[in-house]
């Protein structure tokens, strides 16, 4: 199962409605955490989702609103028990901060540091890229190879079954049985995190035709003063990125406290600018599924 749950949607200051930052990822058998500021583990209880599905963490960068709620996440996980291990990714510049948050946590879980100071694969399928901020931060982003899908009346008719279909998708023959000959082509799914940026090359590379994107988006138009003078995004820019990178979906988070519960002016300005991406605006506890896969030629 595939799922992107958004546990809080506010950028620096949280108001009545929207926490500080927190994003999980449902990916098949991981769970990815991404900047986990305060609060973050009581939103989790509120959308359901258990602090031991999570196996790996990602901060985009070490400002408080993206990492401050990491102690209360991992203490809530040694609580419970969580015996895999968790896997921490970090700017390398932040790791003091980062020493520090995980030396006031419950100690007893198998937790491992993965700092970062470059563009590149950090984890089967996982890369980042530079953003453009105050202080060194990176973008994620996370995909799947294409493959193929099985067909189980071409597998019945070629009398493959059992294990006899794990060792077919090993091997790629199986008793004069070809693998495309009981499959189609399958697309791979992708997914993109870009966080507290002006607008930048590693952002488009992130956001390069990817299924989900996620993308702050935390002034309106009409402030792009503050946006170029704090390194962020306007709700347009989001939307310009999540065009010009044909995304396919685009979910707009991180919003100032200037901005009501009416986010209907954000969206409409993304909107504007995303050319073919559908655009979303996040409330706090909202869920998203994938969009179905990509057609391959």
């Amino acid at each position: 199962m595939r799922e992107f749950v958004a546990l809080g949607t506010a950028s620096q200051v949280p108001t009545r409605s929207r926490n500080h930052n927190g994003y999980f990822l449902r990916w098949d058998g991981q769970g990815l955490l991404f900047d986990p500021g305060e609060g973050t583990q009581r939103q989790m209880l509120h959308a359901g989702v258990s602090a031991s599905r999570i196996t790996r963490i990602c901060l985009t960068h070490v400002h408080g609103d993206h990492c401050f709620g990491l102690p209360g996440v991992l203490s809530r996980m040694a609580l419970d028990g969580v015996s895999h291990p968790v896997h921490l990714h970090y700017p390398a510049s932040g790791e003091a901060v980062v020493r520090a948050l995980v030396s006031v946590s419950t100690p007893g879980l198998d937790l491992r540091l993965y700092p970062h100071d470059g563009p590149g694969t950090i984890a089967p399928g996982l890369q980042v890229r530079p953003l453009k901020h105050r202080i060194e931060t990176y973008g994620y982003r996370l995909d799947e190879p294409d493959g193929r899908s099985l067909l189980p009346d071409r597998l019945a008719a070629a009398g493959i079954q059992g294990a006899d279909v794990g060792r077919l998708q090993l091997t790629g023959a199986l008793g004069g049985v070809r693998l495309e000959d009981v499959s189609v082509p399958r697309a791979g799914q992708s997914f993109a995190f870009v966080m507290d940026t002006a607008p930048c090359a590693g952002a488009q590379e992130l956001a390069d035709r990817v299924d989900l994107l996620v993308a702050e988006s935390t002034f309106s138009d009409d402030d792009a003063g503050l946006a170029r003078q704090y390194s962020h995004l306007t709700a347009g820019q989001a939307g310009e990125l999540a065009g010009s990178a044909e995304a396919r979906t685009l979910i707009l988070t991180h919003f100032s406290s200037r901005y009501g519960d009416d986010l209907t002016l954000l969206a409409d300005q993304a909107r504007r600018r995303a050319g073919g991406s559908a655009v979303i605006a996040a409330r706090d506890l909202d869920r998203f599924a994938f969009p179905k896969r990509r057609r391959l030629p």
